[in-house]
């Protein structure tokens, strides 16, 4: 879930833990039941596939909360994503049709949309999918593998590795009550680096019978000042034309 606005907006799509530590049960649960589980308590397999469409709009906040864009983030099926952020009449853009990626970053004095290189969509590709890394990750290609269970401030949270055919890592930790994640780390390599990213996800709510996040904050690894993400309205299954998630045919305004 990264957006890197020209205010180092880093989309994805987290939530704030809790604040006491659960008991685990006596028996560690399997992998299986984990990933069942976790798409139970999203809403179920039939409702998790039947929402084609989501839009989220609320607040960005960043630089610790003392600057404040409006934040819209649309995702369609099979992987499409918009995310926008607008502060003072300007709208910076980072968008993924499927096949392309591009963004408009008029903060960095940059208005017309530019293509991005592979490197830079390995994060939309994440920002695109709507149920996350666990959800269908066979069908992804992915291979996930059970690390235990290790504290998320305050919550033994059971954690998985999921190795993904590109070769991105994400750690999804889960809630051991709800088994909804609550953060995601996730490793990648960017012109030629090591790139660590940690996406805290909470406050979930019911959109079209699936639970989605509408608290989020993430950031690099280690970072104080990450950004957040409040989400004010989500909607499913919202009529969403196509060449919204395209490369612009005509200049940018």
């Amino acid at each position: 879930m990264q957006l890197r606005f020209a205010v180092t907006v880093v989309a994805a799509a987290l939530l704030a833990p809790a604040a006491f530590t659960q008991e685990m049960p006596a028996t560690a649960p399997t992998l299986n039941e984990l990933v069942a589980k976790n798409i139970e308590a999203k809403g179920g397999a039939q409702a998790v596939h039947a929402l084609q469409s989501l839009r989220r709009t609320g607040t960005l906040l960043v630089n610790q909360g003392q600057i404040r864009l409006a934040y819209t983030q649309v995702k369609k099926r099979p992987l499409e994503v918009r995310t926008e952020a607008t502060l003072q009449g300007m709208t910076a853009v980072q968008a993924y049709d499927g096949k392309d990626g591009w963004q408009i970053s008029p903060f960095r004095g940059r208005k017309e949309p530019e293509r991005m290189s592979a490197d830079d969509i390995k994060s939309l590709l994440e920002d695109a999918e709507m149920d996350g890394p666990l959800v269908d990750w066979k069908e992804k290609g992915s291979t996930i593998e059970y690390l235990g269970t290790e504290d998320v401030d305050g919550t033994q949270a059971y954690k998985i590795k999921v190795t993904r055919k590109n070769g991105d890592v994400n750690f999804v930790y889960l809630d051991p009550d709800h088994l909804l994640e609550i953060r995601i780390l996730t490793q990648r390599i960017q012109q030629g680096a090591l790139v660590e990213t940690e996406t805290d996800l909470g406050d979930y709510e019911k959109v079209n019978g699936v639970f989605v996040p509408t608290s989020i904050e993430a950031g690099a690894k280690g970072d104080s000042d990450k950004q957040k993400i409040a989400i004010d309205k989500a909607e499913g299954n919202v009529p969403v034309d196509d060449a919204t998630f395209h490369f612009p045919t005509t200049p940018a305004k």
